[in-house]
């Protein structure tokens, strides 16, 4: 993608279900927990790379021992940073204990992060910054085992204000606003009252503290934990948590925008945000991984007993498309595949655009996210041209044909990118002047006869293309170049955990603002649709209608994607310029199980979405830069 996108975070949650024993006997080590949770986290390094957090918990320790380790940093490589500072320690204590290294049971009782129990995370800093305060996992602490809480997840609420008043009308006085600290302190809350409730119970029946202790750590009830505290809960997620004595969970959504998966064998049980790196970690099929279904929790207790439990009842799928174009890993094999038709079906447009005229237009993408789509379109074009050969043929046109016969799409590498030389610059004016060289060309393949069609997987911004990636291209004197998006236009604001939050980001947006300045009653489209928003926003969320739609009403999407192309073109460039935007039907044919289109759309599955919506154009009207949430 030109214009930097960042995701929320991605999770890994790692059960071992046998003793560290078997895995020494097995594997050659009683740490192959950890090495494989440094395989999950980092073979998701594409969600996030601002912080990452590991948490381990041993089960079964006595007391005044140690339990839960926790390593978190927000370094530049969060991932290397947290894992060689794990690595270091067990290094050291390997040196002075070379034999006692290879007992399990005397690596359990003296070394961190040698326990059965992981939870891992990978997060940008989007929206709380890159201290290491903000990474997860985060961690409730209590003296009782089972009330010691480890949160960590991919999510973002839209009601925090509504969540946060829950809390105070508890009781509680929380130490800040954000829907972390809420989720964490709601599920807490309710994991004490669970605790209480179990004490009673067994005091009642005259045991000890101590065995009160075990029968709750035994006999705790997750579930009902998790229905309790996600009530009123607005927004995408999945959610992954330990309790102290063993238990865990990962529940997602009930529209299902966040994606996750899971594996469970003898062995272990595993949960990760993308079905690949449980591929690659553990060398399986993917038939066996399956998706978690929405508003279900995978329960695993102390004792190993795995449970699927329905926390929130499903609604209508909103699997999250963008996740499927840009950010989840495209080794997936249904993402490889969706990706391939993105690209293919841009071809018919493609094609008008050019008038057919395939022999003096060259084809290229920006790298690298774009790469597959491209090969989807490649492929399409190819058979389009051996379309065109056969009907020759076949219609003995052998003239016209001996013209084409050797014809083959043309492809360049026209888009290099370089070094970000603007990492080292600090003066604004020599920045801004480096940051259209971010990109370089390959010189010398073109002529200005031809066009160049040059495919990005998406346009958010358009701020790259503009500063950079148009300004290089046209010093190569194309006769026109036409930039191609395989996603649509981005209309509308993300409320779920992709940072694209501020409506006045979006160059479509900008494109239907400018078209409304021109048209006669524009204005009166624009201050009518703030008023709309203004008063939705007295109302309840679940009241609400998206009024942003309005928007785009009086324009069609071809008259949008021309006053984008207006926009993106500046004064110093010579080139004739167009863009091409995939259609959302389009989308929906190469994505049918992903169909969460609302920044395209404006459809969003959760009352919250339309709350958001008409917050962010409120905000942009006043001159409110801040996120609508």
């Amino acid at each position: 993608m030109s214009d930097s996108i960042k995701h929320e975070c991605g999770i890994a949650l790692l059960r071992l279900l046998k003793p560290l024993s078997y895995y020494q006997k097995k594997y050659g080590t009683a740490l192959y927990g950890l090495n494989k949770m440094y395989l999950l986290m980092q073979k998701q390094v594409n969600r996030g790379q601002d912080g990452a957090g590991l948490v381990n918990i041993k089960l079964n320790i006595k007391p005044g021992q140690p339990y839960i380790s926790r390593r978190r940093s927000a370094e530049q490589n969060s991932i290397q940073d947290v894992f060689s500072k794990i690595n270091q320690n067990l290094n050291t204590i390997k040196k002075r204990y070379p034999q006692k290294f290879q007992d399990p049971a005397w690596l359990k009782k003296n070394c961190s992060f040698a326990g059965e129990l992981f939870l891992g995370h990978l997060r940008y800093g989007t929206y709380g910054g890159n201290s290491i305060t903000n990474c997860h996992p985060f961690l409730r602490q209590n003296n009782w085992k089972s009330r010691n809480l480890v949160l960590a997840g991919n999510f973002n609420m839209t009601n925090v204000d509504e969540l946060l008043n829950q809390l105070i009308e508890l009781g509680q006085h929380p130490k800040e606003k954000s829907d972390t600290v809420t989720i964490l302190e709601k599920i807490g809350h309710f994991t004490d009252e669970e605790n209480a409730r179990l004490y009673h119970k067994y005091k009642k029946e005259s045991n000890t503290n101590i065995e009160i202790a075990k029968l709750i750590e035994e006999n705790i009830n997750l579930s009902n934990i998790l229905i309790n505290s996600s009530k009123k809960w607005d927004g995408g997620y999945v959610l992954c948590g330990l309790l102290g004595h063993g238990d865990a969970f990962a529940l997602r959504d009930p529209n299902g925008i966040r994606p996750a998966y899971y594996y469970v064998n003898d062995e272990i049980a595993v949960v990760t945000s993308e079905r690949p790196v449980i591929q690659t970690a553990f060398n399986i099929d993917a038939a066996n991984i399956q998706e978690l279904p929405r508003g279900r929790a995978i329960i695993i207790k102390k004792s190993g007993k795995i449970d699927f439990e329905e926390i929130l009842p499903p609604r209508k799928r909103f699997a999250c498309s963008f996740e499927r174009i840009y950010f989840s890993r495209g080794n997936d094999f249904e993402i490889n595949k969706e990706r391939k038709m993105l690209g293919a079906l841009l071809k018919k447009p493609i094609l008008k655009k050019i008038n057919n005229d395939l022999k003096n237009t060259i084809f290229s993408y920006i790298p690298n996210t774009a790469e597959t789509a491209f090969y989807g379109l490649l492929s399409s074009l190819e058979d389009e041209l051996n379309t065109h050969k056969k009907d020759l043929l076949d219609n003995q046109q052998l003239d016209e044909l001996k013209k084409v016969i050797h014809q083959k799409i043309r492809v360049e590498k026209m888009a290099v990118k370089d070094a970000k030389l603007r990492t080292f610059i600090t003066a604004d004016n020599d920045r801004d002047g480096l940051v259209g060289h971010v990109y370089d060309v390959t010189y010398g393949v073109a002529s200005n006869n031809d066009t160049l069609v040059i495919l990005d997987d998406s346009i958010v911004r358009g701020t790259t293309l503009k500063r950079s990636i148009l300004r290089i291209l046209d010093r190569l004197s194309f006769r026109k170049i036409i930039v191609v998006s395989s996603a649509p236009q981005i209309r509308y604001p993300d409320c779920y955990g992709i940072d694209m939050a501020k409506l006045g980001d979006f160059i479509a947006f900008r494109a239907a603002i400018s078209l409304l300045k021109k048209h006669p009653s524009g204005e009166e489209v624009i201050q009518n649709t703030y008023q709309k928003c203004r008063q939705a926003l007295l109302k309840n969320k679940e009241d609400q209608t998206n009024h942003l739609k309005d928007l785009y009403k009086p324009f069609t999407d071809e008259e949008i994607s021309k006053e984008v192309a207006v926009l993106l073109k500046t004064d110093n460039i010579a080139t004739d310029f167009d863009i091409v935007f995939q259609k959302v039907e389009d989308l929906h044919q190469a994505c049918p199980n992903h169909k969460g289109d609302w920044y395209f759309t404006g459809d969003y599955p959760t009352a919250g979405g339309n709350m958001i919506a008409n917050k962010s154009f409120v905000y942009y009207i006043d001159g409110n830069n801040a996120r609508a949430y």
